[in-house]
Formats: structure tokens, C-alpha cells, sequence
């Protein structure tokens, strides 16, 4: 067996360890696993790659360089990030995976002849140039929205965007056509660089105005692209690895954006051209009117007589990294013979799976997570639901207000338990910039204060009881 046959095996070994990975992070009990074998086959595939570049000149020193700075780069970005800032960090990540493609085809580009600018690589460069481009710019927005940086803090649409938006597609399509019939000419160059222009502001223009509430679906719909412009990549520079990896992101993202959409019960097309402001039809001091404040100890009371608790987490608990002190409180009532369940909305957070990333952190039972349909089946069965840092997950405007932002999205349904404990700093609404009626239910009682205080409270009321 020659080398070049070896090199193909071990490029379909990766593919295979890919795809493996891909099937084991579908359950909580095998993501690490997943993730182990992704990682193993995504190194398998350099090394074969780095071995076919070899040349013995001094270019590949700086393909080492690189590798060994984006190692670092990314060995840190893992060990300080915090999970509250990991939907920032997968955002950014698509955007980094949409730019590489760029620059990978752009340089093929430059060393096509006529000969090899064949028909089909001329296609895969033009869709690699327009995709990439649209998912590096949008990432970048979709960045600033969930860092709630104050430029992009709200949506952004200009008078006409839709109209915008199709002209500058349109006039990518025009450009990516003259690409595929220039060929390898020299002027090829300035067509690639023309149709990146156009679809980066394409990029920013489709993300700019799009809702911070929908902001899980844009995260998975560019992990898609990122996917796609890889695959496209892969065609460009004949990889058939590159095109398996690529294409299982691709197919992948897009079956998570349509799980999303449908968790937030908006379609596809709703949430990129369809800006959804919020329109309050009542007074909030109206709303909040019969709000009721509780202590940490009348909590431990309430929870002591409980048969059945069920914890609804959300983006408020990753920033108190209040995960560990719920388990703990978790652990107490299960001592006292309570049922303890885990309320997991697929949206809740800044990006899909959330929730369960924090609570698998905190080493929580991955039997206690029951999925939203599952959980409000018997909700009203529960004697004590805790509500803590979710918000519009819970929103009962939902149910009631047709020109809500968050109409129609299926929430958990906690007002329908006995008693609702709500953890929150304030009464500051949610993401979608709506108040919430739940905090002012008969049935509701707000706790006050940082949510991992704020339960460590509690488990001390719990144990003194």
C-alpha cells in the first residue's frame, strides 16, 4: 500500500471520528466523549494534512508558528472564559471558521491557472466567498448583541432593509457569476475581493436588526454557515475531509436553528427579516402592582413541607454561577424525601443546550433535566417551582399577548405550580425587553438578591430548620 493510499485512510478515519463525535453529543452522558472524538479526528486530519505539505523548505515554519499561536490562543480562551460569556465565544467562533474559508479560497485563487479554474472549483470559490463573508460580519454583530455592547445593544434596521438586503444579494449573485467566468484571470482577484465586500455588509445587514430574543437561533443558523462555507472550502482545495466535516456542521446547524425556531414558535423567515419590537399594551407599575417579597427563611419553610420541586434555571444563573449552590439545595431537599426535577427550556440562555452545560458543571443528574413538552404535562403537580435568573422562558405573555415579541413561544408553564419562588435581582425584564406578569401571580413570591447568595441563604434557612 502506497503513502498517498495510506493518507486517504486516514482521512476517512477522521471523517468517520467526526461523525461518531457528531452522533455522541446528542446525549448528555456521551457529549464528552463526542467532543474527545471530534477533537481527536480534527488533529488526525492536521497532522495528515501537515504531512502532505511537507516540503523541507522554510514555508513550513510558519505553518507551525501558526498552529502553535492559535493553540495558545484558543488554550486560553477555554480555561478563562466564563460560561456566562460562552455564547459570545461560540459566536465569534463561527465568525473565525466563516473567515478562514475566505482566506483559504482566496489564496487557492491566486495559484489557479486556467487549466485548473475549472468550472465547478470557480463555483465552490464564489459560494465559499458569499457564505463566509455573511457569517463572519453577522457573527461579529451577533457578538456586540450578546456582549449587549451599547452600539448593538438594540435592532438596528434602516429605512428599506429588506429592499437592501436584496439588492446587495442580488448584486453578489451578478458578481459571482462574472468569478466563474473569469477563470484564472487576473482580474478574478478583484471579483473575489468585490463579492466579499458586498456580502460583509450583506452579513452585517441581516444581523443588525434581528431582536436580542432571537439571538439562539442566529447563533445556530451561522454555526450552519460556518459549516457550509467549510464545505465549500473543502471543494475548492479537493479535501474530502474538509467537505465531510463541513457538511455535518452545516446539516447539523441547520436542524438546531429549526429546533430553535420551533422552541420560540417562529419561523425562519420571522426571525431574519422580520423585526419584532417590544409593543407594552399595559402600564408596567400596573402589572407589578401586587408584587410579594419573601425571605430566604420563609423559603425553607415552604420547601420543607414539599413533596415535589422543580427548578426552572436561566441566564440569570450563569452570571451569579449559582449552578453548585442549586445543587446543593437540590441535595438537602432530596435528603428530605422531595422530588427534585430541572425545568429545561430549549431557549433558555444566550445560546441552545445552556442550561445544560451548567448544570452538567455542576455535576447535577442528567435523569433530573426533563425537557419543557415532558415537565408541563405535570407541572401542576408541583408544590414548589424555583424560578431562578429565568425570565422570558416563563413569561406567561406568551400565552396572552398576541403583539408580544414573544407570542405564541411555548414557555414553562410554572404559574401552574402550587407556589413560584422567583430568584431575580430586581424586576428588570428579560431579554425580549418585556415585563413579566408572573412576578406579580397570586401564587408567586420574589426573593430579591444574587441568585447564588440568594439559595446559599436558603440551603442555611433549610439545614437551621
Amino acid at each position: 500500500m502506497d503513502v498517498l493510499a495510506v493518507l486517504k485512510l486516514a482521512y476517512v478515519f477522521a471523517a468517520a471520528m467526526f461523525i461518531l463525535g457528531l452522533k455522541n453529543m446528542s446525549h448528555p452522558r456521551t457529549a464528552v466523549r463526542g467532543n474527545f472524538l471530534g477533537a481527536g479526528a480534527m488533529i488526525l486530519a492536521i497532522a495528515v494534512t501537515l504531512f502532505q505539505l511537507w516540503t523541507g523548505d522554510g514555508t513550513y515554519l510558519y505553518i507551525l508558528i501558526g498552529l502553535v499561536v492559535g493553540a495558545l490562543i484558543g488554550m486560553v480562551l477555554a480555561v478563562r472564559i466564563q460560561m456566562t460569556a460562552m455564547p459570545q465565544l461560540v459566536a465569534l467562533f463561527n465568525g473565525f471558521g466563516g473567515v478562514a474559508s475566505v482566506l483559504v479560497a482566496c489564496s487557492e485563487l491566486q495559484n489557479l491557472t486556467e487549466a485548473s479554474a475549472t468550472t465547478d472549483v470557480m463555483i465552490a470559490t464564489a459560494t465559499t466567498a458569499i457564505i463566509g463573508s455573511v457569517t463572519f460580519w453577522g457573527s461579529l454583530v451577533a457578538f456586540g448583541k450578546l456582549q449587549e455592547l451599547r452600539f448593538f445593544k438594540n435592532s438596528l434596521s434602516l429605512p428599506g432593509q429588506q429592499w437592501i438586503n436584496i439588492i446587495f444579494t442580488l448584486v453578489a449573485m451578478v458578481l459571482a457569476v462574472v468569478l466563474v467566468q473569469q477563470g484564472g484571470n487576473e482580474s478574478a482577484i478583484s471579483i473575489y475581493f468585490a463579492i466579499v465586500v458586498v456580502t460583509s455588509l450583506l452579513g452585517v445587514c441581516l444581523v443588525a436588526p434581528i431582536g436580542g430574543a432571537d439571538m439562539p437561533v442566529v447563533i445556530a443558523l451561522l454555526n450552519s454557515y460556518s459549516g457550509l462555507a467549510a464545505a465549500a472550502t473543502g471543494f475548492v482545495i479537493d479535501n474530502n475531509v474538509l467537505i465531510i466535516a463541513g457538511s455535518l456542521v452545516g446539516a447539523s446547524g441547520i436542524i438546531l436553528t429549526n429546533i430553535m425556531c420551533k422552541a420560540m414558535n417562529r419561523s425562519l423567515t420571522d426571525v431574519l427579516f422580520g423585526v419584532m419590537e417590544a409593543k407594552l399594551n399595559v402600564n408596567v407599575d400596573e402589572i407589578y402592582t401586587n408584587v410579594r417579597s419573601t425571605s430566604a427563611d420563609n423559603v425553607a419553610m415552604i420547601l420543607q413541607t414539599a413533596g415535589r420541586v422543580v427548578f426552572v434555571p436561566g441566564y440569570g444563573m450563569a452570571v451569579a454561577q449559582a449552578q453548585q449552590a442549586v445543587r446543593d439545595l437540590a441535595n438537602q431537599l432530596i435528603a428530605n424525601d422531595t422530588d427534585v426535577e430541572y425545568a429545561i427550556h430549549p431557549v433558555a440562555g444566550r445560546m441552545p443546550g445552556h442550561m445544560n452545560v451548567l448544570l452538567a458543571e455542576a455535576d447535577v443528574p442528567y435523569e433530573q433535566l426533563i425537557e419543557m413538552d415532558r415537565i408541563n404535562r405535570t407541572m401542576a403537580q408541583a408544590d414548589v417551582a424555583i424560578v431562578i435568573g429565568a425570565n422570558d422562558v416563563v413569561n406567561p405573555i406568551a400565552r396572552t399577548d398576541p403583539e408580544s415579541p414573544i407570542a405564541g413561544m411555548p414557555i414553562i408553564d410554572v404559574d401552574k405550580a402550587q407556589t413560584v419562588i422567583v430568584i431575580k435581582r430586581s424586576l428588570s425584564p428579560g431579554f425580549a425587553g418585556i415585563p413579566n406578569p408572573l412576578f406579580a401571580a397570586q401564587n408567586t413570591l420574589m426573593l430579591f438578591g444574587d441568585g447564588k447568595k440568594a439559595v446559599l441563604d436558603i440551603v442555611a434557612a433549610f439545614q437551621e430548620a
